[in-house]
Order: C-alpha cells, then sequence, then structure tokens
C-alpha cells in the first residue's frame, strides 16, 4: 500500500510538471543569452560608459575647430533735473525741470582659434580615443562575462535536471525491489530483515530525491535571476542545440579547434578586450605625459571680431569696427608645477606598463588553466564510461545472484549504489566538459555579443 501511494505520488508530478512545461514559455540557451544583455546591470553600465567616452572624443576634437561667440546688449538711461536758479557771472539764472534719455545698443561677433599649444590639443584627442577604445573593449568583455555566466549556469540546470532523473529511475529501481523481496519474504522465501533494509534504502532514496530536486529548483532560480527575469515565473528550459550525451569523436573534435596552449595563448593575446584595452590605457597614459610636457612650450591664438555700436538699433551701423590679431602666452616658471604634472604622468605611463604586463600574464593563466581544465574534463568523461559499464555489470551479477539465492541483499545494494553514482558521475563528466569547453572560448575572447 505504501509502495503505490508513492508511485501514485510520483506519477501526479510528473502530470503537474508536464502541465506546467505545456504552459510555460520556452528559455532556450540563445534566448537567456539575449535577454541577459539586454537587461544585466553590469551591461548597462558598461554600455554607458563607453557612450560617455565617446562623447569625450568629439569633445577633443572640437578643440581643433575655432570657437565662436555673438553678443548684444541695449540699454537705456534717463536723468531728471528739478526747477532751480543757477548763478552765472553773480546773476541769478533760473533753469527750468528737464529730463533727459540717452542709450546704447551694441552686437559683436567674436572668432577665437588655437594655433599652437605645445602639442598638447594633440594629446588631448589621442587619450580621449584611447579612452573611448577603453570603454568599449570593457564593455565588450563585459558581455563576454555574462554570457559565460549564463552558459554555465544553463548548463548547471540541464546536469541537475539529468541527476534528478537518475534518482527518480533509482527510487522507482528499489521500489520494484522492495515488492520482489516482499512477496519473497510472504512465501519464506527472504528474511523479513531483508524487508526492512529495502524499506530504509527506499525511505534514503526519497530523501536523496527531495534534496537533488531542490538544488535543481535552485539552479533554475539562479539562472534567472542572472538573466534579469521573473523568478516565480515558471519556464520551459531547454535547448535541443545543447547534447545531453556525447561520445569520443564529439570530445575530439571539440579539442581540435584548439591546438596547444602556445597557441591558445597567442590566439587569447589577440583577441582579448581586456589586453586591447590595457593596451590603450598605456597609449592614454603616453598622452597625458605629452600634455604635461606641453606646458613648457608656448601657446599661440589667433583672433577676430566684428561689432556694431549705436543708440539705438536704427542707427547700429553708423559705427562698426573690425578687430583682428593674434596672441602668444608663455609661462616662464609657475613654481615647479608643470615638472610635478610631468612626474605624475611619468609614473601614471609606468604604472600603465605594468598593468599591460600583469593583463598579459593574467590572459596566460587564464588560459592554462582552461587548457588543464578541458583536458581534465575529457579524462573525466573516458573514466566515467567506463565506469558506468562496469558498474552497470557488477549491478546485473549481483540481482542475479540475490535472485537466485547465491547473493546476499548487501552485495546489491553495494552494487547498485555504484551504479547510480557512475551514472552520476558521468552526467558531471559530460556537462562538465562542456562548460570547459564554454570556458576556454571565454579565456580565448575571440567571440563578440
Amino acid at each position: 500500500m505504501r509502495t503505490m501511494s508513492i508511485l501514485l505520488v510520483l506519477v501526479l508530478c510528473l502530470g503537474i510538471g508536464s502541465a506546467q512545461t505545456a504552459s510555460s514559455p520556452s528559455l532556450t540557451l540563445d534566448k537567456a543569452i539575449s535577454i541577459a544583455l539586454e537587461q544585466n546591470l553590469n551591461v548597462l553600465q558598461a554600455q554607458n560608459n563607453a557612450a560617455a567616452a565617446q562623447s569625450a572624443v568629439l569633445s577633443a576634437y572640437g578643440s581643433y575647430l575655432p570657437s565662436v561667440s555673438a553678443s548684444t546688449n541695449w540699454g537705456r538711461s534717463q536723468v531728471d533735473r528739478s526747477a532751480g536758479i543757477q548763478t552765472l557771472s553773480g546773476v541769478p539764472i533760473p533753469v527750468p525741470a528737464s529730463t533727459s534719455v540717452s542709450g546704447s545698443t551694441s552686437a559683436s561677433v567674436n572668432l577665437g582659434y588655437t594655433i599652437f599649444d605645445g602639442l598638447n590639443r594633440e594629446a588631448a584627442f589621442s587619450k580621449a580615443h584611447s579612452n573611448s577604445i577603453v570603454s568599449e573593449q570593457q564593455a565588450v568583455r563585459t558581455k563576454q562575462q555574462i554570457v559565460y555566466q549564463v552558459q554555465a549556469s544553463y548548463l548547471t540546470v540541464l546536469r541537475n535536471r539529468q541527476l534528478v532523473k537518475v534518482s527518480e529511475e533509482n527510487l522507482k529501481r528499489d521500489q520494484r525491489q522492495l515488492e520482489r523481496i516482499t512477496e519473497s519474504n510472504r512465501v519464506g522465501a527472504s528474511a523479513v530483515a531483508d524487508v526492512y533494509r529495502q524499506q530504509s534504502l527506499v525511505a534514503s532514496d526519497e530523501l536523496n530525491l527531495i534534496n537533488v530536486q531542490n538544488t535543481y529548483d535552485k539552479s533554475v532560480a539562479d539562472l534567472l535571476a542572472l538573466i534579469g527575469i521573473d523568478v516565480s515565473q515558471e519556464y520551459d528550459i531547454n535547448d535541443k542545440t545543447i547534447p545531453t550525451d556525447i561520445d569520443t569523436s564529439f570530445i575530439r573534435l571539440e579539442l581540435q579547434q584548439y591546438g596547444d596552449f602556445e597557441h591558445l595563448r597567442q590566439q587569447a593575446l589577440g583577441a582579448r578586450p581586456d589586453y586591447r584595452g590595457a593596451k590603450e590605457s598605456y597609449s592614454a597614459a603616453g598622452s597625458s605625459v605629452t600634455q604635461a610636457f606641453s606646458r613648457y612650450f608656448p601657446s599661440v591664438g589667433a583672433s577676430a571680431g566684428y561689432s556694431l555700436r549705436g543708440t539705438d538699433f536704427t542707427d547700429l551701423k553708423d559705427n562698426k569696427t573690425l578687430s583682428w590679431g593674434v596672441s602668444l602666452n608663455w609661462t616662464l616658471f609657475d613654481g615647479f608645477n608643470t615638472n610635478l604634472n610631468i612626474q605624475n604622468a611619468q609614473a601614471q605611463k609606468r604604472n600603465a606598463e605594468i598593468s599591460l604586463l600583469q593583463a598579459e600574464r593574467s590572459i596566460s593563466v587564464d588560459v592554462k588553466k582552461a587548457y588543464l581544465d578541458i583536458e581534465a574534463a575529457r579524462k573525466q568523461y573516458e573514466a566515467s564510461q567506463k565506469g558506468v559499464v562496469s558498474a552497470a555489470q557488477d549491478r546485473t551479477v549481483a540481482e542475479e545472484r540475490y535472485n537466485l539465492g547465491a547473493g546476499t541483499l548487501l552485495d546489491l545494494m553495494t552494487a547498485n549504489a555504484a551504479f547510480v553514482n557512475a551514472q552520476a558521475s558521468r552526467i558531471n563528466a559530460i556537462y562538465g566538459f562542456i562548460t570547459a569547453s564554454r570556458n576556454m572560448e571565454y579565456a580565448i575572447g575571440q567571440k563578440t555579443y
């Protein structure tokens, strides 16, 4: 009766799960990546930084153009004098009250242009351009990072789902075995201790299934949170392009596209956006040094202006002024501030060079680790494949021996546990290799999104 109840619960769970799948929106890996690239906050911040850096390039380009300004003003003043007496040569003369109004109106256009500023303008443009590339490369690398995180999380969900299936199959198998042992005990062919032992094993299987199912559910929640969608919504997480099983030919084809470590390292150094960004940061630091040295040179500028002046707009054209000129400014001594700026800029350049070397080392380490991981994943798959075959044969033999009365239940339980562990190890090895392959792509950094 207890066994039938458990089977009924499993059937109901499967029915509910099927109904949810039928009504749940599909979530493939490509769709998950697309949503993450649109909604992930880190990606949005990186894109905003890239847009701001591009605006700085436009501003630096504007320094090559002349500055133009225009102004106009209009004003009126009124002076009121009260009546009085003014003495002139001792003769008093009455002065009547009076009011006088005067006005002024002007309009002007001025133009200024920097002819030479010690290469400060050129260095500023080069620095802004380099910083813009740095921001763009950071945005690209951020996208690559998010894509890999989504891939790894998605594969974790698929792996945990397969582990749930293994646990379900193991529970059903042990339940069937419990039915056989119970019937065998009823006719006196097996001891009651075997019944109790098998009942304990079934209970342990149920507990393991609950834990594995909980791990799967939490991995789904982690995936949905990562890509930025509602975790309370049910989704059909399935992608037919991702294999549920692999073989040695699949592994061989994957490994052929990578080659040896040195080849991979050179690929990464040529493709990684963060390494390109580090090189541009070094270039920007060199431009800062040029900017600091520019203070030692004079600045030369040209200006021109055209103005109109009158008492009112009607006579504005009566007084015209056209002016032009060239100016030279040279700071001969500024209390060693220029020297301080040069020293700081040179220190920043040296630090940028160190950062570039550190980036190269980090990339080499990333590629090396990815290379070791994919080699280890290959070996783990080969070992797990052998383990499943051996464990399956051992379980079959143990079951036949127990049914014939030549083996003990403990032997059967041990063989069955080994088979379940071998199945789980094989699933972990399959998805471990696929994840390691995606990690290699991320370490090389060739794909852009």
